[in-house]
């Protein structure tokens, strides 16, 4: 089950809202966890009872690693729950991409291939093993005590709005919320408009920009024209980002509704001046856990050379891109990225800088465009063939477009870099972050919502087209 789907809108989700808000309270965490497990298993039944036993277990080692008095106690339980959290990953992520290259290996040198049946991958286990892993460590830290309840450890973990695709939520920025929080009628229609304004950039946007993606991208790519290259890089740089950035504001209203404030995670991304800013505005939740659990670790900026400085960087880059899937294609684009921000240390920033806003923006979102196609397209062959034809001398600039996608592109482009200007900052200040409303942009913001509730529903309906990117994170 997904957030832009009729079964979705139509029967799960006004049927958990009609039982939450009239309940009592004491068991608003009940009914998250219940209808949490139902949505869940919808999509992937075979492992819901992994999820639930894994989930237990770990709950049980950090319990006993809080109340524990030994330092060397403390470092075992906390490595046993890095171990199975890690491991379950680890296995149902990445177990078919090792055996595969092994196989490879051993064929090229001559022996037999390891037998092997490939294992199918549970939706959400990345986002899931990134909160079991703040749990452990944020406890470990003495960030935050643990919870009480193993069901509130449950609610914590699988959570429908945020668990198959984010944003990734920190057990320390969680832990009150989930034990005491309050709901007013202002997060409740707050909610329900960012829920509505995601789903719209997800159907109305991204699902038209990946349609127009699809075509040029699964088409015989040596045949290509640079018109056509081009244009497919572009549908799928706006593509990604209004699905990503639609899902996270579909799981921030979901979970205003509930009262919860879950982090940001985008920041008008393509109106960055370099990839370092990049970095800082794209799924920000992901790159915040890799620098505060892995990157200063390593040592971050404190390391004595600037070599090591450089090396933890890509090390957290190259594992950035394997986060996203097990394919050579990820890794490079996790290199290709690391690669940029060490050119930014060195000498880039201060380039782009001295070149101005304008000029630094374009030169950075074109950069981000080529990573996508790394990042779109799995084999390395492809990718050579299709960034050939994206500096190719070929003067043929045809190109076949779907219906609406030059109205929907307009919008994407006016959309993505509306910030720039200063009426468009407070235009997205006012949109996005206020708190409260009077009771005429109630009003107004309550019409557009159902408006834009009611052509995403009347899109989903109308078209089978409706692809769900996040299966392999």
């Amino acid at each position: 089950m997904i957030f832009s789907s009729n079964l979705f809108l139509l029967y799960f989700l006004p049927i958990f809202l009609l039982v939450y808000y009239f309940v009592g309270t004491k068991f608003k965490n009940f009914v998250i966890l219940g209808a949490s497990i139902f949505f869940y298993s919808w999509g992937a039944p075979k492992f819901i009872f992994v999820i639930l036993a894994s989930t237990i277990i770990d709950f049980y080692i950090v319990k006993r690693l809080y109340l524990s008095q030994s330092i060397t106690q403390k470092r075992l339980l906390l490595a046993s729950s890095v171990f199975i959290n890690l491991g379950l990953l680890l296995y149902f992520k990445y177990a078919n991409f090792f055996v595969a290259n092994l196989n490879v290996s051993l064929e090229i040198l001559g022996f037999s291939q390891v037998k092997w049946t490939a294992i199918a991958l549970p939706i959400g286990i990345s986002f899931y093993t990134f909160q079991t892993l703040t749990y452990s460590i944020d406890v470990y830290r003495k960030v935050h005590t643990p919870l009480e309840k193993v069901s509130d450890y449950l609610l914590y973990i699988m959570s429908f709005p945020q668990m198959i695709a984010g944003p990734i939520v920190r057990f320390n920025s969680i832990a009150d919320q989930i034990t005491q929080r309050r709901e007013s009628i202002d997060d409740k229609l707050i909610g329900f408009y960012r829920f509505s304004i995601g789903l719209a950039k997800k159907v109305l946007i991204a699902n038209v920009m990946a349609e127009q993606a699809d075509l040029i991208f699964n088409s015989n790519l040596s045949q290509l024209n640079p018109g056509s290259a081009w244009l497919g890089m572009l549908a799928y740089t706006f593509q990604i980002y209004f699905d990503f950035s639609g899902y996270s504001d579909m799981a921030i209203g979901l979970g205003r509704m509930m009262g919860f404030r879950f982090p940001e995670n985008f920041d008008s991304p393509y109106i960055s001046q370099s990839i370092s800013e990049f970095w800082r505005r794209w799924h920000s939740t992901l790159g915040s856990f890799m620098r505060d659990y892995l990157y200063i670790p390593l040592g971050g900026n404190r390391v004595a050379s600037k070599y090591r400085l450089f090396f933890n960087l890509w090390v957290v880059f190259l594992l950035s891109g394997l986060w996203h899937g097990a394919s050579w294609n990820f890794l490079i684009w996790g290199a290709y990225h690391g690669f940029f921000l060490i050119l930014d240390r060195l000498f880039l920033l201060k380039i782009l800088n001295r070149m101005g806003q304008i000029p630094s923006i374009i030169i950075t979102f074109l950069l981000v465009m080529v990573g996508w196609v790394v990042f779109r397209l799995e084999r390395v062959a492809k990718i050579k063939i299709y960034l050939s034809k994206l500096f190719s001398l070929n003067s043929s600039i045809e190109f076949e477009t779907i219906p609406a996608f030059g109205l929907i592109s307009i919008l994407a482009v006016i959309f993505s870099f509306l910030v720039i200007f200063k009426q468009g900052k407070k235009l997205e200040k006012f949109v996005f972050y206020t708190e409260h409303y009077s009771l005429k942009y109630h009003f107004i913001f309550t019409i557009l919502s159902i408006l834009l509730l009611m052509l995403s529903i009347s899109s989903i309906s109308s078209s089978d087209f409706n692809p769900f990117i996040y299966f392999r994170f």
